[in-house]
C-alpha cells in the first residue's frame, strides 16, 4: 500500500475540500483516464483496490499510472474511549481529491477494455467519476 516514507508532522487537521482541482486535470501519460467529478478523501487501501481491479481486468496488458498519492495521515481514537485526552493515533493514509482531478491513466489497451476497467475501479472509490480520453470524448 502507498504511504509516505517520512513526513514533517505526524498528525494533520481534517480540513475541507473546496473548489476544483488546480492541476492534474488533463491526461499526461495514457490515452484513457478516470477523472473525479466530486470531492472526497481516498484512502491508500481504496487506491490499491482500484489499481488491482484495473490490472486484473486488463490481464496485465498495457500500462497503468496512478496520479494520486495518499499523503494525509488520518487519526482515530479507539472505540468506547471518552472525549478529551488528546488526538488519536494515525491509523491510515488518505489523499484529498478535488473535482476535475485525473486519478488513474491507462494506455496499451482498447477503449472498451479501458472503459470496463475504469468502471470496476470506480466501484471501489467513494466519489463520482468520469471516463475521459485523449481525444476529449466522454462516455
Amino acid at each position: 500500500m502507498l504511504s509516505p516514507k517520512r513526513t514533517k508532522f505526524r498528525k494533520a487537521h481534517k480540513g475541507r475540500i473546496h473548489g476544483k482541482a488546480k492541476g492534474g486535470s488533463t491526461l499526461n501519460f495514457g490515452a484513457y483516464g478516470l477523472k473525479a467529478t466530486s470531492p472526497n478523501r481516498i484512502t491508500a487501501r481504496q487506491i490499491e483496490s482500484a489499481r488491482r481491479a484495473i490490472t486484473r481486468h486488463m490481464k496485465r496488458a498495457g500500462r497503468v499510472w496512478i496520479r494520486i498519492f495518499p499523503d494525509v495521515p488520518v487519526s482515530q481514537k479507539p472505540a468506547e474511549v471518552r472525549q478529551g485526552k488528546g488526538k488519536g493515533t494515525p491509523e491510515f493514509w488518505a489523499c484529498r481529491v478535488k473535482p476535475g482531478r485525473v486519478m488513474f491513466e491507462l494506455d496499451g489497451v482498447s477503449r472498451e477494455v479501458a472503459k470496463r476497467a475504469f468502471e470496476l475501479a470506480a466501484a471501489k472509490l467513494p466519489l463520482n467519476t468520469r471516463f475521459v480520453t485523449r481525444l476529449g470524448d466522454e462516455g
